[in-house]
């Protein structure tokens, strides 16, 4: 993949977030990108490196593990960004800094496991599912509260915050009202106590109204790496 082009859809990605960042009056720099690689060859992921970029999100453990393998020499923070299955909750938490997908208290208490045996704190978000899509993963308020309240006695978890996947839409403003009912919640769970700082929402579709509505972190694919070959 062409460096040049990499680097220069970077800029304009960044541009893009402190633009909607300076909008809605945030500083750009309360905004993370992470860059979501799935599926992008490691010569790539090493470009968006050169270009600045430092977080850089997985949806397949396997994949992950052999591009961390392949990058070995660069100081990358790996994210996981997709739906992660229990039975690989072990290496996830040998790899990734931060898993954005926790969806059920079994694979809660399976980090927390894995966690302990390797000394780790292991930092999660909480995956929300704030429509009934059967396809979508994702916890109600409901369980997001009980997990919440189960996290605080767990010692090798630390939860950040929460994420959602909105339906998908081709137009930006449809994903608005999912991002402010995010926020909201998390807002209303703070107000209670809960500590949740990250906000992970928005993609390479709506990530400015995702930022105007206070995402911490985008993860942005598409626009960094092109489309992904079919």
């Amino acid at each position: 993949m062409d460096e040049k082009l990499v680097a220069q859809r970077v800029s304009e990605v960044r541009g893009r977030i402190a633009q909607a960042a300076l909008q809605a009056g945030r500083s750009p720099e309360e905004v993370r990108l992470v860059a979501v690689s799935k599926e992008v060859p490691p010569e790539a992921i090493r470009a968006a490196y050169k270009a600045g970029l430092r977080y850089f999100g997985e949806s397949r453990l396997q994949e992950a593990q052999g591009k961390a393998q392949a990058l070995r020499d660069l100081p990358i923070r790996w994210h996981m960004v997709g739906h992660l299955q229990s039975n690989k909750a072990k290496h996830a938490v040998g790899l990734f800094e931060l898993i954005h997908s926790v969806d059920s208290l079994k694979l809660l208490q399976l980090l927390q496991r894995h966690a302990q045996r390797q000394g780790k704190v292991q930092e999660v978000l909480l995956q929300v599912k704030l429509v009934p899509e059967p396809t979508k993963h994702g916890l109600s308020v409901e369980e997001l509260k009980r997990l919440l309240q189960e996290a605080q006695g767990m010692e090798h978890i630390r939860v950040r915050g929460l994420m959602c996947i909105p339906p998908y839409s081709p137009e930006p403003e449809d994903s608005r009202p999912f991002y402010q009912r995010l926020r909201a919640l998390r807002d209303g769970l703070q107000a209670e106590g809960f500590e949740l700082p990250e906000l992970s929402m928005g993609m390479s579709g709506d990530y400015e109204v995702a930022v105007q509505e206070g995402a911490t972190m985008v993860r942005v694919g598409t626009a960094i790496f092109g489309e992904r070959p079919r």
